[in-house]
């Protein structure tokens, strides 16, 4: 009835979801001053976002044993044991906003000897969770000056696992960081002795005279594997590799090393840590910690 029995049922759907996604960018907004690249992917999904956001809230802003500018701290920990420079960047400035130490960003060793204490089960957490056991946690509870109460503990490792977990979905989605943040795409205004068009067209043209060679190359590499017998998946991954590090496209790997040490690795404590396969055949595998 009415005019709406002659629009289709899916434009209606799609309007609905699109003033859905409007209104919880409205929220995000007023609630944390901003919209962040993680809500705007997010927001393709309004049901997903909206459930995310009620979590994040819930475990950042709403009352709790540790104190707000702690639990910012413990997303840096946890986001810099997967060397995710967005969220380590993101939670610095929330760490701050909450009156947290800047004494603190310098690394982790200079952070209290009670958040350093979570570095062990951060590191098994992030990477091999079936080693944990039940004296990890009884040496965080055990009663001293740094000792975690155990409402503190299950905040702090909801926290670690959430971010974790957030980390792997940054890294998915491809999430750059904000115009504001370190290593942010903004928009920078043109050199007074250039013209700014042409600057854009020609790096533009180059990016993409760049890709095209790139693709070229690898699909020689791939023509030339099925010419050649006896070569492995693995020299052909090395040879793929070799093509991407001579390409312009990709930075030195000193660089990117110097940028993640400074920004991201101060905050972990045995960086060479990480996953390892615990199902390999013909080994015993190892003990894992089950909670029931």
């Amino acid at each position: 009835r009415g005019p709406s029995a002659f629009i289709p049922v899916e434009e209606i759907l799609q309007e609905g979801v699109e003033s859905s996604r409007r209104q919880l960018l409205i929220e995000a907004f007023v609630s944390a001053g901003r919209v962040d690249n993680i809500t705007m992917v997010m927001g393709l999904h309004p049901q997903y976002l909206s459930s995310f956001w009620k979590t994040q809230y819930l475990l950042l802003r709403m009352d709790g044993p540790l104190p707000y500018h702690k639990r910012h701290y413990i997303a840096i920990m946890a986001a810099a044991r997967h060397q995710c420079t967005y969220l380590v960047g993101l939670h610095m400035g929330e760490f701050l906003q909450a009156g947290g130490n800047p004494a603190w960003l310098q690394g982790l060793h200079c952070a209290p000897q009670k958040l350093r204490n979570l570095n062990e089960i951060n590191k098994l957490l992030a990477h091999r969770p079936w080693l944990i056991t039940k004296e990890h946690i009884e040496a965080l509870l055990k009663t001293g000056e740094h000792s975690w109460s155990l409402a503190e503990l299950v905040q702090a490792l909801v926290l670690l696992t959430h971010y974790h977990s957030l980390a792997s979905f940054v890294f998915g989605c491809g999430i750059n960081p904000e115009a504001d943040q370190d290593g942010g795409h903004g928009c920078r205004p043109p050199s007074p002795h250039s013209d700014s068009s042409s600057t854009s067209d020609d790096s533009t043209g180059d990016a993409m005279r760049e890709v095209e060679a790139l693709m070229e190359r690898m699909k020689l590499l791939q023509e030339s594997q099925l010419e050649e017998e006896g070569v492995t998946q693995e020299e052909m991954a090395t040879r793929f590799e070799l093509e991407k590090t001579e390409s312009l496209l990709v930075a030195p790997s000193d660089v990117a090393d110097h940028a993640l040490q400074s920004s991201v690795l101060c905050f972990v404590e045995d960086p060479e840590f990480g996953y390892k396969d615990f199902t390999r055949r013909g080994e015993q595998a190892p003990p894992t910690f089950r909670a029931q």
